[in-house]
């Protein structure tokens, strides 16, 4: 009987050790257990890789240096370029009569490389922008380019010439504000187009749009050829601070000062459309359409720096 007791306890402990011997480990279970690895769908990497486009856009849209303001008709990029981190923002505009008044556009392209060599000459409170062709499609069509260019590749045809005055649509941006905006407007002898209606065009939006966004406290805007500084005014009277920079800016540069521009009727004018919307803003019209006469403009810049300097 004792030895039959000892033979089923042997059995036993047989089958225990062998139950052990040949289960997995807790590890192996665990790991049995997983889930395979899976490649990572590709529509997943489509939509990681369209993320970083779209931020991609973005910084080039606008980061510190420059804005992407909007279009023109054929699409070239109009961009808004900046200088200095303060918190009021001085406008200057060259180019809105493309390659007609090409000076207005290197005048520009001038003052950016100043404010690029002259961190320091601005002021701390104060944002410098710079938008150097507000019609590239016009500047593009005589000088085949919009970035900087030299006066020795703008051709001596004055025919040619004209024609980049205009935006694709053969409307003159300088008509297509809403200031006694008309369809037809008058430039010199001549009847030119105003648009469809007050900013039908993109290069006018998109100066309206940065403008109604941005606020800035005062704009100049450059124009070619008669030689002199012109308030702006929409039948509601110079504001103060428009005649302030008009006189700060004559008087640095040396242009005459004009209160407003009565040489034929203007409609559809840009700086008068920033004045009816309570922007200072001025004419700067370069003597002729060859010359940019950088000193003088370099002395009337300045002293609109330090008008609005703390």
């Amino acid at each position: 009987m004792k030895q039959l007791v000892l033979g089923v306890i042997l059995l036993i402990g047989i089958a225990i050790g062998a139950y052990f011997l040949l289960s997995p480990s807790p590890e192996i279970l665990e790991q049995d257990q997983t889930p395979p690895i899976q490649n990572t769908p590709t529509t997943q990497n489509n939509e990681n890789e369209n993320t970083n486009a779209s931020t991609s856009t973005d910084e080039t849209s606008q980061n510190d240096g420059e804005t992407l303001i909007g279009s023109s008709v054929e699409e070239r990029p109009i961009i808004a370029y900046h200088y200095g981190e303060g918190e009021t923002e001085i406008l200057f505009i060259g180019g809105i009569h493309g390659g007609y008044s090409w000076n207005t556009t290197l005048v520009a392209y001038e003052l950016m490389e100043y404010l690029e060599e002259n961190e320091e000459n601005i002021p701390e409170n104060l944002r410098v922008t710079v938008v150097p062709v507000l019609n590239p499609d016009g500047l593009n069509k005589v000088l085949g380019t919009t970035e900087r260019f030299s006066p020795s590749s703008v051709p001596s045809d004055e025919t040619t010439r004209i024609t980049g005055r205009f935006n694709a649509q053969n409307v003159d941006l300088n008509r297509n504000f809403d200031c006694d905006w008309q369809s037809s407007g008058t430039w010199q002898n001549r009847t030119v187009s105003g648009g469809s209606k007050a900013f039908s065009e993109p290069e006018s939006q998109a100066l309206r749009d940065y403008v109604i966004e941005q606020k800035p406290k005062a704009v100049v805007a450059w124009y070619s050829a008669a030689g002199g500084v012109f308030s702006s005014n929409c039948h509601n009277g110079i504001l103060p601070e428009t005649k302030a920079l008009t006189d700060e800016f004559a008087k640095a540069s040396g242009y005459k000062a004009y209160e407003n521009f009565d040489f034929y009727s203007i409609t559809g004018d840009m700086v008068n459309w920033l004045a009816k919307n309570g922007t200072p803003a001025i004419s700067v019209l370069l003597t002729n359409h060859q010359d940019i006469e950088w000193s003088k403009n370099k002395a009337g810049v300045e002293a609109i720096l330090e008008y609005y300097a703390e």
